[in-house]
């Protein structure tokens, strides 16, 4: 028997992707706190503005190029597409250690953000296609812990530095992305057959251009998926905020130093989010084997968990209702997280998830670089809680539609035809 055809190999693919994904996020994250240990060197850092733009023109790119991303994982092999995203990522870690201008860095950054946004659409499509049954959620769920731990350990990149150097932190984290790239090689495997890629048929430039405008005029004119798109972009808003901007209002709020305001946010969101995910996981993979919408009522169950999160952090004075508002918002944006993909797989056939969730990632990464730039002249203006507090209005809009228009009649859409529903 093949290793692919044996029974647990679904869950070994869940294992090797989660090491990717941790990477993945690490990779990017590590920039943000080395930045003091590395204006030593690069002397043009030390303008806010010039860090910023490195920061930006990740997300840019990222965010452009993750609808390509997914119309080319669904015409390829997605084992090799994983694995040269993982080791163009990891090469381009690994060559920051030699830069020495900030046009390298620009540079370098730039690819990076376009390698990394090949993997989600691929990875995720890949679990869903091996987790077909009422594993689904929970193996998209523990996916996305990946993805927390490699933010979480982004974060000690200025630990290594301090012990170290920037550079060789670069070069260590890079090679093990490259060495990453070989268990990869040996143990990842496609779910689909040859016979089902569709770059079988003709491989010319010109079809797979009519190929990819088919599947977006197909996904485009699908009430359902516009809906799903709008559910995902939406609560990207305070997701990123949170992200962003939670270590902000906890100093200010609770009138604590930057030191110790950061890690207790990172660790209250890190933490519950985990939990969130996997108990996302479980209850949507047990709800869909009684109920359609089982999927539908575990994420909007943890959305509807994030208004009274947000009023929380918003609007509390105490370290209770504000930790407390973080705890419900992480465990609530994980339910949320564990299902997006597989909600997506109930009105998407598996030929077009990859280009669906690209483009989902693309309206969650605009999102974000949108209301981070609006709360922080929030921030300038005294009032960033209340107008997190505000997100919940939008977030309400979003979960009523999730629950009023979304009506599945499989567990997980089969062939080349869309839902129309």
């Amino acid at each position: 028997m093949k290793l692919q055809d044996k029974s647990w190999y679904p869950w070994l693919i869940v294992a090797l992707l989660w090491g990717v994904a941790l990477l993945n996020y690490m990779d990017r994250q590590m920039l943000s706190t080395m930045k003091p240990a590395m204006m030593v060197d690069i002397q043009d850092l030390e303008k806010a503005e010039n860090f910023g733009r490195l920061m930006a023109v990740f997300l840019w790119i990222y965010g452009l190029m993750s609808p390509v991303a997914g119309l080319v994982a669904d015409r390829v092999n997605r084992k090799w597409l994983i694995t040269a995203s993982l080791g163009v990522w990891s090469f381009v870690t690994f060559m920051m250690g030699y830069a020495n201008t900030f046009g390298q860095l620009y540079v370098l950054r730039a690819v990076m953000g376009l390698s990394e946004a090949l993997y989600i659409p691929a990875g995720l499509s890949l679990i869903a296609d091996y987790h077909r049954g009422n594993t689904r959620s929970l193996a998209v769920g523990i996916h996305m812990t990946g993805l927390y731990a490699g933010q979480a350990l982004g974060g000690f990149g200025a630990t290594v530095a301090h012990r170290w150097s920037w550079q060789t932190t670069f070069h260590s984290f890079g090679f093990i992305g490259i060495a990453y790239c070989l268990l990869l090689i040996i143990f990842l495997y496609e779910k689909r057959s040859e016979d089902n890629l569709m770059t079988k048929v003709n491989n010319s430039f010109s079809h797979w251009i009519k190929s990819m405008k088919a599947s977006l005029s197909l996904l485009l004119g699908l009430t359902s998926f516009w809906v799903i798109l709008f559910y995902f972009a939406v609560p990207s808003f305070p997701g990123w905020g949170i992200k962003n901007w939670l270590p902000t209002l906890f100093s200010s709020t609770l009138g604590v130093d930057m030191s110790e305001a950061g890690p207790l946010s990172t660790i209250t969101i890190a933490v519950s989010s985990f939990a969130g995910v996997i108990t996302g996981g479980i209850v949507a993979d047990r709800w869909i084997g009684r109920n359609l919408k089982g999927r539908i009522y575990t994420s909007g169950s943890g959305i509807f968990l994030t208004i009274p999160a947000l009023f929380l952090i918003g609007f509390g004075k105490g370290i209770i209702p504000i930790v407390g508002g973080g705890i419900l918002f992480g465990i609530g944006f994980g339910m949320f997280d564990a299902n997006n993909m597989p909600i997506l797989c109930q009105f998407v056939s598996p030929r077009h998830r990859a280009a669906g969730y690209g483009l989902m990632n693309m309206a969650g990464v605009f999102s974000g670089a949108l209301v981070t730039t609006w709360l922080g002249k929030s921030t300038d203006a005294g009032h960033l809680g209340r107008d997190l507090a505000i997100l919940v209005i939008p977030v309400t809009v979003a979960l009523i539609l999730l629950l009023t228009i979304l009506k599945p009649v499989t567990p997980d859409k089969k062939g080349d035809s869309y839902q129309q529903n």
